[in-house]
């Protein structure tokens, strides 16, 4: 059974997933510095956008990534607290790519190019607060749960209301 639909609520912090059969929410963080779409404002880009890829499917939910790829490091409370600042991207990815040319899609405004993702975070971090650097941050079960339904292509609208 597969997702069909996902909407990110700016204004809430709350992804909906959209299954067949029923709609599923969790709580997310996106950007500290709010919504918009140029590259290196750190901001969560809004409109239509679609799954580019689902990246991490098999791997520890703890697995921590870095370009994509694999660390080869597991996430844990001491790791964290020997560098309580690194942008922790954890468990899996769903990269992003925006849909609508000028919006969100080509330019200095292009979602994939800016490595935009739904991705997991450690349990340290608050959800339903903005405090990301532009990635939309889920709790690690929800981001792999919600992968393993997810299909490349998935329409995702990200709205500030």
């Amino acid at each position: 059974m597969a997702i069909e639909r996902i909407e990110i609520n700016l204004s809430n912090q709350i992804l909906t997933a959209t299954l067949p059969d029923c709609l599923k929410e969790y709580p997310c963080s996106t950007a500290k510095n709010g919504p918009g779409e140029n590259e290196g404002s750190y901001c969560t880009p809004r409109g239509k956008h679609r799954i580019r890829a689902v990246i991490g499917i098999g791997a520890n939910p703890l697995s921590i990534f870095m370009g994509r790829r694999r660390t080869g490091e597991l996430w844990s409370p001491e790791l964290h607290s020997r560098a309580p600042d690194r942008d922790w991207i954890l468990g899996r990815i769903l990269w992003l790519c925006g849909e609508e040319v000028g919006v969100n899609r080509g330019g200095s405004v292009d979602t994939q190019r800016r490595y935009i993702y739904i991705h997991g975070t450690p349990p340290t971090e608050v959800m339903g607060k903005p405090q990301s650097l532009g990635c939309v941050r889920m709790r690690i079960n929800d981001v792999c749960e919600l992968a393993a339904v997810v299909k490349s292509g998935c329409p995702v609208n990200i709205l500030e209301q």
